[in-house]
């Protein structure tokens, strides 16, 4: 009896066993230039699958040559990305269940209020919220803090006599990650070239990333969102919390608020 069920369990347990190395490899590689490559090995590896089912003994050779020599190369190619990912890997969490609802609202009222108090005084601020695409590359390019998020700290980054005023702070989580960090420059011909390396910044790594931009400009004192590539016009603290809530809180987490609610109600 043991044995039969021994036979029945043993594949379901691989199967997690595999999806877990799986999902971890991912986690390890993503938000690094290597993401891209390793999905195109994926994709290789489902062809050659298919090539040995499908008995096409030509094509099957080809590939099994081809990632004998590419092992190398690709830990040659990649041996930042993996030595970054080695120092790492003993911080990652197994699984990433997410902030809930009051956390995320927590966080973007101290952004907020850092934006505001900000713009007051005419002093220009970048900050990239990471939301699904991890923002390793971007984080390793400043200065690693670890700290929670708050408006006081954010304000004092971006103080004009700070030495790390200069570039984007970055946070994940409920935690800024790094500051002083360097954002790619868009390149989108539509806007206007009188925007400044700021704007540019904000568009550009939201072109990039599914990262959420709040952006306060020096010489205006405005206040803007960037998304997907676009700005989001900000006419008053209200509406950018709005839009903030909107953009960071997962539809799954507003649906499970909507059902308390409701079986409260019943």
């Amino acid at each position: 009896m043991s044995f039969v069920f021994w036979e029945v369990v043993k594949p379901l347990l691989e199967i997690m066993i595999l999806w877990i190395v799986f999902y971890q490899i991912l986690v390890f590689f993503e938000g690094t230039r290597a993401f891209q490559v390793f999905r195109g090995i994926i994709y290789l590896l489902i062809a050659f699958l298919l090539f040995q089912i499908l008995g096409l003994d030509t094509l099957n050779w080809l590939l099994t040559k081809f990632f004998a020599i590419s092992i190398i190369a690709l830990i040659i190619i990649f041996q930042q990305e993996l030595r970054h990912g080695l120092a790492r890997l003993g911080q990652q969490h197994l699984f990433n269940f997410g902030l809930e609802e009051s956390e995320i609202v927590a966080i973007i009222d101290e952004i907020t209020s850092a934006s505001y108090k900000l713009a007051r005084q005419k002093i220009g601020c970048l900050i990239a919220i990471e939301r699904e695409t991890k923002l390793n590359a971007y984080i390793e390019s400043g200065i690693t803090i670890d700290s929670r998020i708050s408006s006081e700290l954010i304000q004092s980054v971006f103080n004009p006599q700070s030495p790390i005023h200069d570039g984007g702070v970055i946070t994940r989580g409920n935690r800024i990650a790094a500051v002083s960090c360097l954002f790619p420059l868009s390149d989108n011909p539509n806007f206007s070239k009188i925007i400044g390396t700021r704007h540019r910044a904000a568009l550009g790594i939201t072109e990039q990333t599914d990262s959420v931009v709040i952006m306060v400009s020096e010489e205006t004192a405005e206040i803007s969102v960037a998304c997907d590539g676009r700005f989001i016009p900000i006419v008053s603290r209200e509406r950018l919390v709005n839009i903030l809530k909107d953009l960071l809180i997962p539809e799954s987490t507003k649906k499970k608020k909507v059902f308390r609610k409701e079986t409260a109600v019943s």
